[in-house]
């Protein structure tokens, strides 16, 4: 293997970390389900993967998220791996699932 590749590989590679959904409020995990962020998102079918940069390119518009951006940054976290089964981080606010909310959208599985 031509290891001027693998160091070229590693040089680039960014960090990421994977947390509980519910460290989102429930607007902004359908801001998320609908890629409709302030930030580059890109879904996935239980969460979803989000940019903030090291430094960060943008700051979050949404209160929530912005609050993690910035530990994330201080972290050197460039990617947020939401998922609905990831891990829950002491410290961290949490908030009810969508499908405990009244009047949540019921269309998935989740």
């Amino acid at each position: 293997m031509n290891t001027a590749c693998i160091e070229r590989l590693r040089e680039l590679a960014e960090s990421i970390t994977a947390l509980s959904l519910s460290h989102l409020q429930p607007a902004t995990r359908a801001k998320l389900h609908r890629n409709d962020l302030s930030v580059n998102a890109y879904p996935t079918e239980f969460g979803g993967l989000v940019y903030v940069g090291s430094p960060p390119h943008r700051i979050p518009v949404e209160t929530d998220l912005a609050l993690i951006a910035g530990l994330s940054a201080r972290a050197g976290i460039e990617w947020l791996f939401f998922d609905s089964e990831g891990p829950v981080i002491d410290g961290l606010p949490m908030f009810a699932s969508q499908d405990s909310l009244p009047d949540a959208d019921q269309s998935g599985d989740h």
